[in-house]
């Protein structure tokens, strides 16, 4: 177990960027994160806490991997493994784009993108399956161990036979969005990863941010328990480090800027990405919780207790979550790499990422909503999981 003493604080500040004391809730959210690490339950973590137009908390928590000589982290470069996250800030992100360019009909048939895709029912597949999780795919399969190299993997997702008949029940499926993905590769003719970087994230000017890290890169990773540079993602990893459903890498920052430009209605520093009506398209509940890739905050887990139902965001397994309230105005980024782990130094129970996540959501929105006559306390009266550390 780490030490409290121990768990280092990158770009540490008690005020905002006027010089004015910090609210009470974002300065607890320090005594949260830094809770979670010294208790083990991962080496480091990068939070930011924003609006549209600004951000009140960034953070970096810990060090970059468990043992001597690790990096401290810095939110501003270290990059994470999204996990699934990627489902929204990379495949759901492509589909947004592509549908607001009138190039991705939502209820066209899979196989008119994928014309082989068809047989045991998949011609009654529609995009909009894909997007919630309601094409009949099964949640998932051991590609590693059927597949040798990325074509592989791509053969056995596509011969991947339905469960049920589509539009009839919601199961979560990392297949699905891979085949999305090959629907977004087959639209612009390149692969998933050259177009986001190409066509969104540098227009953005996001440079911390992307699939398959390499060269100096490297050194900027969080570890989890894969090699570092390889996604922990076992069938991401057999699919080449590139798929719909994982495989990107991303600093804080980056991630919070992607929640500003949704938050703008699809700006970010006078580049429109997307139209407002496209982002509210995407972004609100259309199947149970589900939005278009993203999931909405049904209360409780890692969007707290106070984010209401138009709130919408992801997880990711290796402890990453993003999660945006377009009513108040406001996002949390929570990164952390809770798959860490060693023989000296397995990762974390999960409960302590679970409670820091909802946590810092809850300070979150009390330090922005509370208010006399409404349902959200303010922060000093926020109740705190992480204190109470059950399961820890």
């Amino acid at each position: 177990m780490i030490t409290a003493a121990l768990v280092l604080l990158s770009v540490f500040q008690v005020a905002d960027s006027t010089g004015q004391p910090m609210p009470d809730g974002l300065a607890t959210i320090d005594h949260v994160v830094a809770h979670g690490v010294a208790a083990g339950g991962f080496p480091g973590a990068a939070v930011v806490v924003g609006r549209r137009d600004t951000l009140l908390l960034v953070r970096g928590y810990g060090h970059q991997r468990w043992g001597p000589h690790a990096r401290t982290i810095d939110p501003s470069t270290t990059r994470y493994d999204l996990a699934s996250l990627t489902k929204t800030l990379a495949t759901g992100l492509a589909a947004m784009v592509l549908y607001d360019h009138g190039r991705l009909d939502l209820d066209a048939p899979v196989d008119r993108y994928l014309p082989r895709w068809r047989g045991g029912g998949r011609e009654r597949v529609t995009v909009r399956d894909l997007l919630t999780h309601r094409s009949g795919l099964p949640a998932g399969r051991e590609l590693w161990r059927v597949a040798r190299t990325p074509a592989g993997a791509r053969r056995a997702v596509l011969a991947t036979p339905l469960d049920e008949l589509p539009g009839t029940r919601y199961v979560y499926s990392d297949l699905g969005a891979d085949v999305l993905g090959f629907v977004v590769e087959a639209i612009v003719r390149e692969p998933l990863d050259a177009y986001l970087a190409d066509r969104i994230y540098r227009p953005l000017g996001l440079r911390h941010i992307g699939f398959h890290p390499r060269g100096g890169q490297l050194a900027q990773l969080a570890w989890t328990d894969a090699r570092p540079g390889a996604v922990n993602d076992r069938n991401a990893r057999v699919m080449g480090g590139v798929a719909g459903h994982a495989g990107l890498f991303a600093s804080a920052t980056d991630v919070a800027a992607i929640a500003q430009m949704l938050l703008h209605g699809g700006v970010y520093h006078g580049i429109r990405l997307v139209s407002d009506t496209t982002v509210a398209r995407f972004t609100a509940r259309t199947a149970g919780t589900r939005a278009l890739g993203w999931d909405t905050c049904a209360g409780g887990a890692s969007c707290g207790q106070y984010m209401g139902p138009t709130t919408y965001g992801h997880t990711g397994y290796t402890g990453t979550s993003l999660w945006i309230d377009p009513e108040h105005d406001l996002f949390v980024v929570v990164l952390t790499n809770w798959a860490a782990g060693t023989a000296g130094h397995p990762a974390g129970p999960g409960a302590i990422l679970a409670d820091v996540r909802a946590d810092v959501a809850d300070l979150a929105e009390a330090t922005v909503a509370s208010g006399p006559a409404g349902p959200i306390p303010p922060p000093a009266l926020v109740a705190l999981r992480s204190d109470a550390a059950r399961g820890w």
